[in-house]
């Protein structure tokens, strides 16, 4: 990986299609649960993108390229709530879940595919309604695929920490969840 680091501060083309491909799935899906708009979680990864070309001095300092690019798409989420005026994103629904939830798995305890919707659409609404710190953690590690050391580095925290937030983020909704809230 540190050579693809070393390409993309170099201005290497073919490095920065890699990264797009490598990580702009699981960007565009953190941003798009944590924006819930599908044109702002668009944008935001956009956004990253230029940065990191822009800005590509900045890269050869980077031990972890994909953590950089979080935690980058932390700050222009950040962005764009504030510029919202609020802190959590509301009103999810079946159309907005993430490809993951869009079948259910092997054994799902008898759900049809419209059931599961439902009820991953249900369980997504109770994330939404964790406190933020746990929020952003679990949507990073479920819907980008990091790492706690990754989601460590984006939020400048240890691992132990990122894995701790994660857990209580768990605890919490799996309370949420039999309660039926």
């Amino acid at each position: 990986m540190d050579e693809l680091r070393k390409a993309l501060a170099a201005g290497d083309a073919s490095a920065y299609r890699r990264v797009v491909d490598l990580h702009g799935p699981a960007m565009f899906r953190v941003a798009h649960r944590l924006l819930g708009s599908r044109h702002d979680a668009e944008d935001a990864v956009a956004e990253v993108f230029v940065a990191m070309v822009r800005g590509r001095e900045r890269l050869a300092g980077a031990t972890d390229v994909k953590a950089y690019l979080f935690a980058s798409l932390r700050h222009v989420v950040g962005r764009v709530l504030r510029g919202r005026r609020r802190q959590v994103v509301t009103g999810l629904d079946e159309s907005q879940l993430s490809a993951s939830a869009a079948s259910p798995p092997v054994g799902s305890a008898g759900l049809d595919r419209m059931e599961f919707a439902e009820e991953a659409g249900r369980l997504w609404g109770l994330v939404e309604r964790l406190p933020e710190e746990q929020r952003d953690v679990v949507v990073m590690k479920i819907q980008g695929e990091l790492t706690f050391q990754e989601i460590g580095e984006v939020f400048g925290i240890s691992a132990n920490t990122a894995a701790s937030r994660y857990r209580y983020g768990l605890e919490k909704l799996q309370r949420m969840a039999e309660r039926r809230e």
